[in-house]
């Protein structure tokens, strides 16, 4: 049962509700990378793909394309390039490898 305060929240936001449902608790190698213990896959996701961005670490000449500094090298196998559609994959390999 949600507290009376968070049943607001959701209520008048149903994309918290759907983050809510697929709350997952990140294995370590996320944790550190996204800053926090609990998120949603897609949150997740999205916290490494503003990364990506932020740090402008798209090849300029094919964007497509990925080139992994050593934080993102961490929780992409160690990669140094990698194509954009792998990214939800590589990053759906750390919640498999963690125990039920």
């Amino acid at each position: 049962m949600l507290p009376q305060r968070m049943k607001k929240v959701v209520t008048n936001n149903p994309k918290k509700l759907a983050n809510l449902i697929d709350l997952v608790n990140l294995p370590p190698t996320l944790r550190d990378f996204v800053g926090q213990s609990q998120t949603s896959r897609l949150t997740c996701f999205m916290r490494v793909w503003s990364y990506v961005k932020t740090n402008n670490l798209q090849d300029p000449n094919n964007k497509n394309m990925v080139n992994c500094d050593e934080k993102l090298k961490g929780i992409l196998l160690g990669k140094p390039r990698v194509e954009l559609a792998e990214l939800p994959a590589l990053i759906k390999l750390h919640f498999l490898k963690e125990p039920k």
